[in-house]
Parts: structure tokens; sequence; C-alpha cells
């Protein structure tokens, strides 16, 4: 049965809050703590930290909740990811540095990134970044992945089956929804397996099921994705 990527209006963002970690629990709580530090940037260790691991581990969960948890603080940050085409220069209101898909970036985006980290060393600022493999399995320039290499580093691991399916039975525990085994098969084998996204296709559920005041059936999820 093909598979079927959910993109039909997520509401919550990534946050540290919503992340579940599994056997991550180590990058969640480095993360938790790089978050925390307070009174602006120059409290926040300057050492690189990179996530690594497959699609659907949470890397760029963990990278877009670090940039959610600096903004609160009315902190300023630099972002890139391969969507970036035309990278600015580095800024030196910039709490931090952030680069997803690292593994993705053309030339201009390797330079770019580079001059970034160094920008950051240069001014005491802490880098976060992620990609899909180790950094000595990188094929980048070899300056860029060196730095990416040097700090602390985090291989991601997905969620078991198991796992996915022992937090959706708890999420949806936690907001009274009964999923029975039935759904639970249908969300896992039609949608991005990734557990973020089927959080908040849980989400999206559970108030199209009080709108229409209808039970969490088959029937109901597909009539709930025609009407997006």
């Amino acid at each position: 049965m093909q598979q079927i990527a959910l993109d039909i209006g997520l509401s919550a963002g990534p946050t540290v809050a919503n992340f579940f970690a599994g056997p991550n629990e180590a990058a969640l709580k480095h993360l938790e703590l790089w978050i925390g530090a307070k009174s602006g940037a120059h409290n926040r260790s300057p050492v690189p930290t990179y996530f690594w691991g497959p699609e659907g581990s949470g890397k760029s969960h963990l990278l877009k909740a670090a940039r959610e948890g600096l903004r609160e603080q009315g902190a300023r940050v630099g972002w890139m990811d391969a969507t970036v085409l035309e990278p600015a220069e580095f800024d030196e209101a910039w709490a931090a540095v952030l680069m997803d898909d690292v593994q993705l970036y053309t030339a201009e985006q390797q330079h770019m990134a580079f001059n970034w980290f160094v920008n950051a060393q240069t001014h005491q600022r802490p880098v976060l970044a992620a990609g899909e493999l180790a950094p000595i399995e990188l094929k980048l320039r070899d300056d860029l992945r060196t730095r990416l290499g040097w700090g602390h580093i985090y291989g991601l691991q997905l969620l078991s089956e198991p796992e996915r399916r022992s937090v959706l039975r708890q999420a949806a525990d936690a907001r009274g929804v009964f999923l029975s085994d039935e759904v639970m098969d249908f969300m896992l084998k039609r949608f991005s397996r990734d557990l973020g996204s089927l959080m908040e296709l849980l989400e999206l559920m559970d108030g199209y099921a009080l709108q229409t005041q209808r039970a969490i059936t088959i029937p109901m999820i597909k009539a709930m994705l025609d009407n997006q």
C-alpha cells in the first residue's frame, strides 16, 4: 500500500515539548539544557552540536525546536537549510547559527556555511547542525566537514513501531480519544511514519471528530482528508 505524506495544514510546529525521544533521550536532554541558557548567547556554550540520523529520526524537529526556543527568549538566529538558495551574510546579532540537511548543501551553501562557522567561533556563538550522515561520511568540503565533527555529536534512531504505537496510544488516551488497532494500522501504513507528523495527524483527527460528532474510524479519516 502506497504511503501518503502528511501535508494537510498541520497546526503546532516542532518544539521540545512535542518531541518524543524514545532512544534519543540524550540528544533531547542536551538540547533542553542548551535552549535553557538564559540572558543571551554568551551564557550558551560555543561548542557546536551535530545531530545525524535517517529521515524521520527527529533531527530537523530538534533544530526547529531550538529555533523556536530562542525566539521565545527574544533571540535572533541564522538559519540555513537546502531550500535557502542565497544564504545571508553572518550577523553578529545572531544568538546562534542553525544549519539543517547539510548533506544537501550546494557548493555556494557550503561556502556560506563555512563562513558562518568561522564567524560563529570568532564571536563565540554556538552552532547547531543536522544531516543524514555521520560527519566523516558527509560529501562536503573538508574544512566544513571537520568543523561539523569536532563538537557534540548525537546519532539519532528511528522509533520502533511498538514505540510509535505506544506513544500514539498514550497521546490518544490523554485526549480521551479511542484509537482502535484498525485505525492505528491505517495511520502507520498510509501516512508519514514520522512521529511528529503522526501526532499532528492525531490532533487533526480529534478536532475533526469533535466538529462532526463522529468517532475516529477509517471512514472518518478519509472524509477528513477529502475536506482538506
